[in-house]
C-alpha cells in the first residue's frame, strides 16, 4: 500500500531528515508530497535526494528544478545547492557566472556554505574577477559562524600572510578549530602544527582522523606529504 500523509500530518524538516536515516524510501514519499504542498523544506530535501539517488532514482535535471524551486520561495541551502549545481554541472551546463550569483544571494543572507562556496570562486577567478582580500573576508565571516572548512583556510592565510598579516598563532588557532570541527584538511593541518611542535603522539590521532575521512584527492596529496616526514612514525602513515 503506498505511503499516504494528510496535509495536517506534513512532517517538518528535521523530522524528514531523520526519517531519511532509518527508511530512505518511505522518507522519499513524506518529502515528496512536502515538496508538492509547498513545504519549502520538503522541497529542498526532495532537490537533495534526488541529486543523491537517496531513496528515490537519481534525477540531477530534476534536482536542480526542486532546487530553484525551494530557493524561490527563499530556502537558503536550496539556493547554494543551485549554485553547486550550476558550479559543477549537475543537472545541466557548467556556469560558473550563475553559480556565482546563487552564492552571493545566500552569501549576504548569512549562509556559511555560501559565503564558503563563494570564497572559493572569488580566490580561483571562476565565474568572477579573481579578489583575494574578498575572498578571505568571506571565509573570515563563514569560520566566525562555525564553518570548519572555512576556518582551516583561513588558518591557511593566516599562516603564510597572504593579503594579510602573517599571524601562525592565529593560525594555528584556526586549525585546531577546523580539525575539531570535523574538517578532513582542517586536521591534517592541526597535526601537522603538532608535528612540528614535536607532539607526535597527539598528531598520530589528529593524522588519522584526517586520512579516515578524507577523499581521494586529498589522501593522495596528503600519502606524499606524509612519507617526507621526519618522524617514522608519521611515515608509516603513508604505507598503503
Amino acid at each position: 500500500m503506498p505511503f499516504q500523509l494528510r496535509r495536517e500530518e506534513v512532517l517538518d524538516g528535521e523530522q524528514l531528515r531523520a526519517m531519511l536515516t532509518e527508511n530512505p524510501a518511505r522518507a522519499a514519499q513524506a518529502i515528496l508530497i512536502a515538496a508538492k504542498q509547498g513545504i519549502v523544506d520538503g522541497q529542498a530535501l526532495l532537490g537533495q535526494i534526488l541529486l543523491d539517488g537517496q531513496g528515490i532514482e537519481r534525477d540531477a535535471v530534476l534536482a536542480k528544478r526542486w532546487f530553484q524551486i525551494a530557493a524561490n520561495g527563499g530556502h537558503l541551502m536550496a539556493r547554494n545547492m543551485l549554485g553547486r549545481c550550476w558550479e559543477l554541472g549537475w543537472g545541466g551546463p557548467v556556469d560558473w557566472a550563475l553559480a556565482s550569483l546563487e552564492y552571493r544571494q545566500a552569501a549576504e543572507a548569512g549562509l556559511d556554505w555560501a559565503m564558503y562556496n563563494y570564497a572559493n570562486l572569488l580566490a580561483t577567478g571562476r565565474g568572477v574577477i579573481e579578489n583575494q582580500p574578498a575572498a578571505l573576508a568571506l571565509y573570515r565571516q563563514a569560520a566566525e559562524r562555525g564553518h570548519a572548512k572555512s576556518m582551516n583556510l583561513v588558518g591557511r592565510y593566516l599562516e603564510g600572510g597572504q593579503f594579510c598579516a602573517q599571524d601562525l598563532d592565529a593560525a594555528r588557532h584556526w586549525y585546531k578549530c577546523s580539525a575539531q570541527g570535523g574538517d578532513f584538511r582542517g586536521q591534517f593541518s592541526h597535526a601537522s602544527v603538532l608535528a612540528e611542535a614535536g607532539q607526535i603522539d597527539e598528531a598520530l590521532v589528529w593524522f588519522e582522523r584526517a586520512l579516515a575521512g578524507g577523499n581521494s584527492k586529498f589522501l593522495a596529496a596528503a600519502h606524499q606529504t606524509l612519507a617526507s616526514a621526519p618522524d617514522p612514525r608519521i611515515r608509516a602513515l603513508a604505507q598503503p
